[in-house]
């Protein structure tokens, strides 16, 4: 059976959105293009800013100062389109606020909004942005020795997921970055240390993706009733689900795209 790409998606806000496209810009050295380039800083140090925007060791470790789904499960009930250096903000598709992401004040201004919309998200919060380093799980966190990184879903192993745990579980909760089909469920943990090629461009599978609590949030709601960690641990002795690719090339990858191995 063939194998193929299915869907495409990427988070312009790191933790937070997740978009559907039909194709993208890979570059080699920082991932897909437009992929987890805005983040919500807080607990801010007066030269925390800078150095997380722009030093990729200074990221490392430092959970606490990124808003993400496991330490704000409010931000949950929202997302993010990104298009033309437009940012803006919905809840369940209806439009709040669209702001120019170039501009300082216009980004403190989608900052206060949502401030102003939930009451569990306090100031001070800054909205950074950064297309050369963004902020990928690999960029903060002190158990890989990769940076730039794109993630690999496996559907079936989605739905042999499903039907183990008899839950509805949306492909949402995991945002991965490619979809595919035509590989046996949980296949791809046996593909760690290859080479790959989608399309023209060449990647390396690096390691499977550790999860966390943030896959036990419902889209667009912040309902966590569900425990698909502890699921995951239950069924399959492991809290995976996924592969982290590192970019070997740059180019355009493409719906439907071919997997060779």
């Amino acid at each position: 059976m063939t194998i193929k790409i299915s869907s495409i998606h990427y988070c312009p806000v790191k933790s937070v959105s997740y978009q559907a496209v039909d194709n993208c810009n890979i570059h080699k050295d920082i991932g897909l293009e437009g992929d987890r380039v805005f983040a919500f800083l807080k607990n801010l140090g007066a030269d925390d800013p800078t150095l997380i925007d722009k030093e990729h060791e200074e990221r490392k470790g430092k959970w606490n100062k990124i808003l993400t789904l496991k330490n704000t499960p409010a931000l949950n009930k929202y997302n993010f389109s990104y298009e033309n250096e437009q940012l803006t903000l919905f809840k369940k598709d209806q439009s709040i606020l669209s702001i120019n992401s170039n501009d300082a004040e216009d980004r403190k201004k989608l900052v206060n909004k949502i401030v102003e919309l939930e009451s569990s998200i306090k100031d001070p919060i800054v909205l950074m942005k950064n297309n050369q380093l963004p902020y990928f799980d690999t960029t903060i966190s002190t158990k890989v020795d990769f940076v730039n990184s794109v993630s690999l879903l496996n559907i079936e192993s989605i739905k042999d997921f499903r039907n183990k745990t008899k839950n509805e579980i949306e492909v949402q909760r995991f945002r991965g970055n490619f979809l595919m089909e035509g590989v046996s469920a949980w296949e791809e943990r046996n593909w760690i240390g290859k080479t790959i090629s989608i399309g023209d461009q060449k990647f390396h599978i690096k390691k499977n993706i550790p999860r966390c609590v943030a896959i036990n949030l419902k889209p667009e709601t912040d309902d966590k009733r569900l425990n698909l960690l502890k699921f995951l641990k239950d069924h399959y002795q492991h809290f995976d689900m996924g592969l982290y690719l590192v970019p070997l090339s740059s180019g355009k990858i493409t719906k439907d795209d071919t997997i060779k191995i």
